[in-house]
């Protein structure tokens, strides 16, 4: 009998601990843009409120925070970047919020790779890519540091952070194996893809894919007309079929390349931001499946 007692009493304990842990308000994170939140929110889960200071399809080169963002990093537990100079707006943010802690950079760890030409913007980012999303592998060490952080700021969720960092680390690896074989299918020749900015360099270095662009790695960086004419040239000589736009640029430069070479429009990718939650690259998932999808059928030269 006491041993039912004693049984009854810690499944009660059990109960209450679970109720206050269901109960505890969840973590205030905010991530500096849409595809580094989701990242957040997989590993976060139910413990996690994540929001981005730049939105779906907008772009992180060129955003402009208001007092209003100033006010959500203030009150924020935790506060997430992805480094590498892509948000040179983020300092002068920290310091107008008065936001106390440090903001944690989740592509500590990675090798990054440098900037392809020499222009105003490479310094700017000090000559290296910031865009390193675009290589699975990378996002996995996101994951690393991001269960990491949320475990120090919240120790009573790190079975949970735990076990979200390990499923989501899985569906990742799945993800990395179905990008290699869908770019497999594709002859090594046609793997060559027009964009209308320099943001793919980690997807071509991880996946084998040569992608040229009339800009630099900022949106902001101008390209010139020599930049142009020797771009339609390559274009015609390597006889490049097939164009994309990206959600948060603006399409004009490169619609006048196509023009000029006669490339195909191949449709629209999501390499900096997520598309709204109705779009196809709702979440980090989506968006890499998406984009290879498009980018496969564009080179075999099926377009839209």
């Amino acid at each position: 009998m006491r041993n039912f007692f004693l049984s009854l009493v810690m499944a009660g304990a059990a109960l209450v601990a679970s109720i206050g842990s269901a109960n505890a308000a969840p973590l205030n994170v905010v991530a500096s843009f849409s595809v580094l939140g989701d990242v957040v929110k997989q590993v976060g889960g139910d413990r996690v409120k994540v929001s981005s200071l730049v939105p779906a399809d907008g772009d992180p080169h060129e955003f402009e925070p208001t007092p209003r963002d100033a006010g959500r990093l203030n009150n924020a537990d935790l506060v997430f970047l992805s480094g590498f100079g892509l948000e040179g707006w983020l300092d002068r943010l920290v310091t107008a919020s008065g936001y106390k802690s440090h903001a944690i950079t989740v592509s500590e760890g990675i090798k990054p790779i440098k900037a392809a030409e020499e222009d105003d913007d490479q310094h700017r980012h000090g000559g290296t890519d910031p865009h390193v999303w675009n290589n699975v592998s990378n996002v996995k060490l996101w994951v690393n540091n991001i269960e990491q952080a949320l475990e120090k700021k919240d120790p009573a969720g790190a079975e949970t952070y735990k076990a979200n960092a390990t499923r989501y680390r899985r569906q990742l690896d799945q993800l990395d194996s179905d990008i290699r074989s869908a770019i497999k299918s594709v002859p090594k020749a046609q793997r060559k893809v027009l964009t209308s900015h320099d943001a793919l360099g980690y997807y071509g270095h991880a996946y084998g894919v040569n992608f040229l662009s009339p800009q630099g790695l900022s949106t902001s960086s101008e390209a010139s007309a020599r930049d142009v004419a020797a771009l339609i040239s390559q274009i015609k000589r390597e006889h490049i079929s097939a164009y994309f736009f990206e959600n948060a640029n603006d399409p004009r430069l490169v619609t006048q390349i196509a023009a000029a070479t006669g490339a195909k429009p191949s449709g629209e990718l999501y390499v900096e931001s997520l598309s709204s939650a109705k779009g196809p690259a709702a979440d980090y998932l989506s968006m890499m499946r998406y984009n290879t999808a498009q980018m496969v059928a564009a080179m075999k030269g099926d377009h839209h």
